[in-house]
C-alpha cells in the first residue's frame, strides 16, 4: 500500500517523539528507572482476546442410558433475574446448558425456569429432579412463544432472561447481561453475543432491512474483530439470550401471539421495546454458544421454520411505518448507528483506570460520550488489545480497534477517517503527527487536542526545581511543540482554569475549554475512628511522584513518626523505581506497588497525603481520596486547579515541618478531620464528577457535530 506524505510524516514524528520522550526520561527518572519503563513500554505482551470456550464434561451429552445423576443449579426465593429455558425433547442440550449454569453460577441471585412444552423423551422423568430447578411443564405442545409467556407469568426476578435449550452459556454471561441496564438505564432488551461451537460468530445482534427480512451481524466472523465485540444498538436480538426488565416485557404484553408457534416473536419485541422508548442493545461480553437448529432445523421449506416466512409477512404488516428507515434488502451494513453523532478518540495506549488519574478521566470521558448519545471509537496507538482494560471499554459501548484488524494509523485513518465528526487525540505527542493526517482523511471532522495536562508547563517547573540547564531548553522546546499543536487543533481540552489562563496568554487565538477530572462520588466510608495510617497514591510513570514520595519519606515522615510513632506511610502506584521501593527501610514505610482494587485504602486509611513539588494540571489522587471521604494534606502545587480551600476542603502545607505538622494535628482532630471529610465529597461533586463536565462536553463534541451536520 502507498505512503502518503502525512503518513510518512506520522512515522518519522512518532519515532523521533519516541525518542525525545527517551531523552527527557533520562533527564527526570535516570537511567535506572527509564530502562524499566522502556522494558514495560516494549515487552508488554499483546493480551489474549476472547477466552476459551467452555462446555460441560462429556459434551455432546448422552442420555440413553439409565443412570442419571442428579445435580444443582442456582436458586433464589429472592431472584434478581428468572432464567426461563422452553423445553421441547433434546434432553441432551438440556441438561448440557443446565450444567453450564450449575458449574458456572452468575453473582447475581437467579431462577431458573424450565417450561417443558410437551417433551415426548425423558425430560420429564429427569428434569424434575435436579435440585434448585422450577420445573413446569404445559398440558400440550404450543410452541416456543406460548412457553415463553408462561415462564415470564411465574418469573419472580426483576429482570426475566429468555434462554434456549440448545445453549451452553459461558461463565459470566448473566452478570455481563444484568450489568448492562446499570450502565444503559435506557436499555430494554439486552442480548447475548451467540457463537457456533467451533468459536465462530453466529449474531452479533440482527438487522431488519425494509422488507422485514433480516440478518445477523457478523455472522461467521471473528467474535473479536473490534465491529463485533463492543456493546452497541441493534435492531433486534435473537430470542436464544436476551434479558428484559420483567415489568417491561408484562406492558407490552409479553411475546406477540401472532406470531406463535415461533419466528419474528423476537424481532417484533425489539421492535416494541423500541417503541416503548427503550433501547435494544447487544453486549458482546455475554457469550453464549448457540446449536443454531438443533430443535427446529434450518430449512425454511418444512417444519416449524416454515413459519419463520409466514411470519416475516405478519411482521411486515405490523411494522410497516417503522420499517420504512430501514435499508433495502441485500444493503452493505453500516458500522454506523443511525442518529448518533461518531467520534473518534486516539490515545497512545488503552486506559487503564484503575493505574493513573488520566487513565481514568479518559474512560469516564468516553462513557459521558456514550451517555450523550455518540457513538465512539477507540484507536490505541500501540495496536494492543490490553485484556481486561479493552473489555471493559468494549463493554459499555467503545468501539476499540487493535492488531490484528488494526494497522497502522495512517492507513486505518485513510479507509475509515471520513465517517466521523468529530476526532480527539491525546497529548501533544501524538497529536504533531496525527494533525496532518486528519486534515487530509477526515476533513469533515472537528480535531479536539486533549491535553491532559500541560506538558510544557509540567518540565517547565521540573527543570526550575532541578536547576538544570538542559531540562528547560527540553521545556521550551516542549512549549513550541505543543503550542503548535493548540495552534493547528479546532479546540484544546485542559483540565483546570490554571491552564486555561495560561493557554489565554500564550496561545490567545485558540479555543479552549475545561474538562478536568471525572469522577463518581463514592460515599464517606469508614468513619474516622476506624481508620488509621497514611496513603498517597500515584502512578510511579508519572515523574512527580516519584519526586513527592522520596520528599515526603526523606523529610516529612520521620518528624510525624517523632509525634505519631505507630502510624504508618503506605505508599501505592504502579511500576515504583529503584528509589522509592528503598524507601521501605525507613522504619513505617510501606510500598505496595499496584493494588487492584484501591476502595480499601481509600476507606480505611485515615489521611491522604499529596507531598507534590512540581506538576501541572489536576491531581487525580486528591479527587479519588476526596470522593472516598478522605481528608487530603497537600502541596500548594498539588492544591493548584482543585478549587481547594485550606482548613475547608483540605490542609495545605509546603515545608516540611508544616507539612507534618498539620498531618498530626490532623489525625488527632475528629471534628476538623469529618468537616473536610464532608467538604471534600461536595467539591468532587461540584467540580469533578461526571455532571459536572457534561455542560463542557456537549459544547465542545455535540454542538459541533450539529452545526457541521447542518453545514453539510
Amino acid at each position: 500500500m502507498s505512503i502518503s506524505l502525512a503518513g510518512l510524516r506520522y512515522r518519522i514524528q512518532r519515532t523521533l517523539g519516541l525518542i525525545r520522550r527517551g531523552l527527557t526520561s533520562l533527564r527526570t527518572r535516570g537511567w535506572q528507572a527509564s530502562w524499566e519503563r522502556a522494558q514495560l513500554l516494549f515487552r508488554r505482551e499483546q493480551a489474549p482476546l476472547s477466552a476459551a470456550l467452555y462446555f460441560p464434561t462429556g459434551y455432546p451429552l448422552a442420555v440413553d442410558g439409565d443412570d442419571f445423576m442428579p445435580f444443582v443449579v442456582p436458586a433464589s426465593v429472592t431472584p434478581r433475574a428468572s432464567v426461563v429455558i422452553p423445553v421441547y425433547n433434546q434432553l441432551a442440550h438440556t441438561l448440557a446448558c443446565l450444567h453450564a449454569l450449575a458449574d458456572h453460577p452468575p453473582q447475581a441471585a437467579c431462577e431458573i425456569i424450565i417450561i417443558d412444552d410437551g417433551s415426548s423423551d425423558r425430560s420429564g422423568e429427569w428434569l424434575p429432579r435436579i435440585e434448585g430447578l422450577r420445573y413446569h411443564r404445559r398440558a400440550e405442545n404450543g410452541g416456543f412463544v406460548a412457553a415463553c409467556n408462561d415462564g415470564a407469568a411465574v418469573a419472580r426476578g426483576e429482570y426475566v432472561v429468555f434462554l434456549n435449550n440448545d445453549t451452553v452459556p459461558q461463565p459470566g454471561w448473566l452478570d455481563a447481561l444484568l450489568a448492562t441496564f446499570e450502565t444503559h438505564p435506557d436499555a430494554g432488551l439486552v442480548g447475548a453475543q451467540l457463537l457456533y461451537p467451533d468459536g465462530r460468530l453466529q449474531e452479533a445482534g440482527g438487522q431488519v432491512f425494509a422488507d422485514g427480512s433480516g440478518w445477523n451481524r457478523g455472522r461467521f466472523e471473528s467474535p473479536d474483530d473490534p465491529r463485533y465485540a463492543c456493546l452497541r444498538e441493534v435492531d433486534y436480538c435473537s430470542g436464544a439470550a436476551i434479558a428484559v426488565p420483567r415489568a417491561l416485557f408484562s406492558r407490552l404484553g409479553g411475546f406477540d401471539t401472532r406470531y406463535a408457534p415461533a419466528y419474528y416473536e423476537d424481532t417484533d419485541l425489539a421492535f416494541a421495546v423500541r417503541a416503548a422508548g427503550r433501547r435494544v442493545l447487544y453486549q458482546p461480553l455475554a457469550r453464549v454458544v448457540h446449536a443454531e437448529g438443533a430443535t427446529a432445523g434450518t430449512d425454511t421449506g418444512q417444519g416449524i421454520k416454515a413459519y419463520q416466512l409466514r411470519n416475516r409477512d405478519r411482521f411486515r404488516d405490523k411494522w410497516r411505518g417503522a420499517l420504512h428507515d430501514q435499508p433495502a434488502p441485500g444493503s452493505r451494513l453500516s458500522d454506523a448507528v443511525p442518529g448518533r453523532c461518531r467520534i473518534l478518540v486516539i490515545a497512545d495506549a488503552g486506559p487503564r483506570p484503575d493505574r493513573d488519574s488520566g487513565s481514568l478521566r479518559l474512560f469516564n470521558l468516553m462513557r459521558l460520550l456514550d451517555e450523550e448519545g455518540a457513538q465512539v471509537v477507540f484507536l490505541p496507538a500501540d495496536r494492543r488489545h490490553d485484556g481486561d482494560y479493552t473489555r471493559a471499554l468494549q463493554g459499555v459501548g467503545v468501539q476499540v480497534w487493535y492488531a490484528p484488524w488494526l494497522d497502522e494509523l495512517p492507513n486505518w485513518l485513510r479507509e475509515h477517517g471520513g465517517s466521523f465528526d468529530t476526532v480527539m487525540v491525546c497529548r501533544y505527542h501524538l497529536a504533531e503527527g496525527l494533525l496532518p493526517l486528519l486534515r487530509q482523511h477526515a476533513p469533515q471532522a472537528r480535531v479536539v487536542f486533549d491535553s491532559v495536562d500541560l506538558h510544557y508547563l509540567r518540565e517547565t517547573r521540573g527543570a526550575e526545581l532541578a536547576g538544570d540547564a538542559a531540562s528547560k531548553r527540553a521545556a521550551a522546546a516542549t512549549r513550541e511543540r505543543e503550542l503548535a499543536v493548540i495552534a493547528g487543533s479546532d479546540v484544546t481540552l485542559v483540565v483546570s482554569a490554571n491552564e486555561c489562563e495560561l493557554l489565554r496568554r500564550d496561545a490567545p487565538q485558540a479555543r479552549v475549554e475545561i474538562v478536568s477530572n471525572l469522577h463518581r462520588p463514592a460515599g464517606p466510608g469508614l468513619p474516622f475512628a476506624q481508620r488509621r495510617d497514611l496513603v498517597f497514591v500515584g502512578g510511579f510513570g508519572h515523574p512527580p511522584n516519584a519526586d513527592a514520595v522520596l520528599w515526603f519519606a526523606r523529610e516529612v515522615f520521620p518528624r510525624v513518626r517523632e509525634r505519631l510513632p505507630d502510624v504508618r506511610f503506605h505508599c501505592i502506584g504502579s511500576n515504583p523505581p529503584a528509589a522509592v521501593r528503598a524507601l521501605q527501610d525507613i522504619p513505617g514505610v510501606i510500598v505496595h506497588g499496584h493494588v487492584p482494587e484501591l476502595t480499601p485504602w481509600m476507606e480505611g486509611a485515615r489521611i491522604a497525603v499529596a507531598p507534590l513539588r512540581y506538576g501541572a494540571g489536576v491531581k487525580g489522587k486528591i479527587n479519588l481520596s476526596m470522593a472516598h471521604g478522605q481528608p487530603v494534606v497537600a502541596t500548594t502545587c498539588a492544591a493548584e486547579g482543585m478549587h481547594l480551600r485550606d482548613g475547608i476542603d483540605a490542609r495545605i502545607a509546603d515545608s516540611p515541618d508544616a507539612f507534618a505538622d498539620t498531618i498530626v494535628r490532623l489525625y488527632g482532630d475528629e471534628e476538623s478531620w469529618n468537616s473536610l471529610a464532608r467538604n471534600g465529597l461536595q467539591n468532587v461533586a461540584t467540580h469533578f464528577s461526571i455532571d459536572a463536565a457534561r455542560a463542557a462536553v456537549r459544547r465542545v463534541f455535540f454542538t459541533a457535530a450539529a452545526d457541521q451536520t447542518a453545514a453539510g
